[in-house]
Parts: structure tokens; C-alpha cells; sequence
């Protein structure tokens, strides 16, 4: 198992690394080159610029089994494809049965801001309570590896 993170603006990424260092799982920070992040912990893999670019480096990488943090909707789809486990910087977990409700919520979204004729709020300021649901849905999910019925 291994633990890949789009790491673009990642808010969780220093306590998945703490974490995972517990645990003694190997981390992948991906990032694209207008980032700069640096660790002592995980390996750090700058993509090129271009649209999508660190996603489908991200899933080129990632198998069965490993899980990937991310926030991005289209990602944890591809992941879940490929047999990875994915989780949202919330602490919520992708999975087969919230993947496709997800997405159509992302489309609608979409579909709405393109309208112009609706305002529609950003994300909440981050809180010390939602670093303290990430950390527990990270380690839940490393506890289920070894649980074949939940990959």
C-alpha cells in the first residue's frame, strides 16, 4: 500500500504524511510546477503544467489497494476504477455507492455557475475539526486494508 496525494493546495497533506510515518506507509506527493512543496518524509514528483496534468500522473501511479487524497471528484472516480482507495480531505471516503451522486452534484454545480444566474458559495473556512475528521477517515481506511470486503 501506498499513499498518493494530489498535493496542489492540499490542506491535510502534513497530517497524512504524520500518519502515514506511523504506519510505515510510503507517501507520493504529486504537485504540478507552480507549486513548490518540499518533505522529509514523502517523495515529492513535480508534473509539468498543463491542464490535468498531476491527475493522470496521479492515476498512472496509484493500484489496487493504495489509496490517493484528493479532493477532486473526477480523480476518486478513476482511482476507484482501478481498484485504489480514494478519500476527500474532509475525511470522507469515495466509494462505488456516493461516486456517481457526487459527480452529478459536481456537474449541476457546473452547469450552474456557467448560467450566471446563480451565486453559489465557496467552501467553509477549514477548522481544527475537519483536520481531526480527515485524520480519523485516513486511519479507519488504512485499518480496513487488510478487510478485502472494503477495497
Amino acid at each position: 500500500m501506498r499513499i498518493y496525494i494530489d498535493a496542489d493546495a492540499c490542506p491535510v497533506t502534513r497530517i497524512a504524511e504524520d500518519i502515514a510515518r506511523e504506519h510505515g506507509i510510503p507517501v507520493t506527493l504529486l504537485c504540478d510546477t507552480n507549486h513548490v512543496l518540499a518533505s522529509e518524509y514523502s517523495e515529492v514528483r513535480v508534473i509539468g503544467a498543463g491542464p490535468d496534468a498531476v491527475d493522470i500522473a496521479l492515476i498512472n501511479l496509484c493500484c489496487r489497494g493504495d489509496i490517493v487524497i484528493t479532493q477532486d471528484y473526477g480523480v476518486a472516480a478513476l482511482a476507484l476504477g482501478k481498484g485504489a482507495r480514494a478519500l476527500h480531505q474532509s475525511g470522507k471516503q469515495f466509494t462505488d455507492d456516493n461516486i456517481d451522486g457526487l459527480l452529478m452534484d459536481r456537474h449541476l454545480a457546473k452547469k450552474a455557475r456557467r448560467s450566471g444566474k446563480h451565486h453559489l458559495k465557496g467552501p467553509a473556512r477549514r477548522t481544527a475539526e475537519d483536520d481531526r475528521r480527515f485524520a480519523e477517515g485516513l486511519e479507519r481506511m488504512i485499518r480496513e486494508e487488510g478487510n478485502p470486503c472494503n477495497i
